[in-house]
């Protein structure tokens, strides 16, 4: 955009700064002018403003009142006040609130003036590329996480046909007979299947869209009990569920912060431990419940306690994808 098509506003309430400021810069700026500060906002409503000067004393407001009055209705142009006496106060206040870019004392000098709009409107153009920038990095992120969500999902479909297949070995009992091939297969495929599910509970999290659903903890955590034991039966869960009222809740996340816990409970509990056990205690209010999930296992080292939910953290004991505490953190702020 050229110098000349920055449209400048100046609001002022006598009519001879009008006329001298219009006189001043007309051929470098497209210039509107106002009497009062209800005009200036009809001009506003119909013209796409860049830079906007209001004097600060005018009847029955001020220019710093007129700054705060437009700020969520018009946050783009930029705001330069002019003041004939000195408010300490009030500039303060305004650039404080972020109100006004720069204030100029009267009589203004045309030079200072005409440098203050043109590094108003390069503040202005600074502002609309930057968030036409997030606009676009929003619309690429949304992108890729669309195409990460449909891979997972056609990767899911040969994936659980291999572990069917793995599942009717065993029935024939045939799993031993190839040596540890089959092993290495059902493994593998369990691991891939692993951070699919994590791949997708991660971009499922991700969307702002709350799913309002009455909840039963006795049955929610039973079914993810059985979900996640699958791998290791000899754990033994001792459930205690105090639900006398009806809770509402958002049944995915839940969902995905109990499974997360449940799983790494029944993952790392110690090899060598005779007496595994998973304590799960769920207290059911009007308003809340109180959920608490601890387990014998190995633990966490104190000095990773900062870093558990970090993205890919990985400890040297714990050999997980780094993605389900950083997933049960999002899922618990959202």
């Amino acid at each position: 955009m050229s110098i000349s098509t920055v449209r400048v506003l100046y609001i002022d309430d006598e009519e001879n700064n009008l006329q001298a400021f219009k006189a001043s810069f007309r051929r470098q700026y497209e210039i509107y002018t106002a009497i009062s500060a209800i005009e200036g906002l009809r001009i506003l409503e119909n013209v796409d403003i860049h830079v906007i000067i209001a004097d600060q004393k005018m009847p029955n407001t001020t220019g710093v009142e007129f700054f705060k009055s437009i700020s969520n209705t018009f946050p783009d142009p930029i705001r330069i006040l002019l003041t004939g006496y000195t408010d300490i106060e009030a500039l303060a206040d305004a650039i404080n609130h972020g109100d006004i870019y720069r204030y100029i004392t009267k009589p203004w000098n045309d030079l200072e003036l005409h440098n203050s709009i043109k590094n108003a409107y390069d503040a202005y153009r600074s502002k609309i590329d930057l968030r036409n920038k997030i606009t676009e990095l929003q619309k690429t992120n949304d992108e890729l996480n669309r195409f990460i969500y449909s891979i997972s999902h056609e990767l899911r479909a040969p994936l659980v046909s291999v572990i069917g297949i793995i599942n009717l070995v065993k029935m024939e009992g045939l799993y031993q007979s190839s040596g540890e091939y089959w092993g290495l297969i059902e493994t593998c495929s369990n691991k891939l299947d692993y951070y699919i599910q994590k791949t997708l509970q991660y971009y499922k999290n991700s969307k702002n869209l709350l799913d309002h659903t009455e909840i039963n903890f006795k049955e929610l955590i039973q079914d993810l009990i059985d979900l996640y034991s699958y791998a290791d039966k000899d754990t033994p869960f001792n459930v205690n569920i105090k639900q006398d009222v009806v809770f509402v809740g958002d049944m995915f996340r839940i969902e995905v912060i109990l499974g997360n816990l449940i799983s790494n409970a029944i993952k790392y509990q110690k090899s060598g431990e005779p007496n595994k056990t998973v304590n799960i205690d769920v207290e059911v209010r009007d308003y809340e419940a109180l959920i608490n999930i601890n387990d014998n296992g190995m633990g966490i080292l104190k000095e990773h306690l900062e870093k558990i939910f970090m993205q890919f953290f990985k400890s040297k004991t714990h050999h997980g994808s780094g993605l389900g505490l950083f997933i049960v953190k999002e899922a618990l702020n959202k």
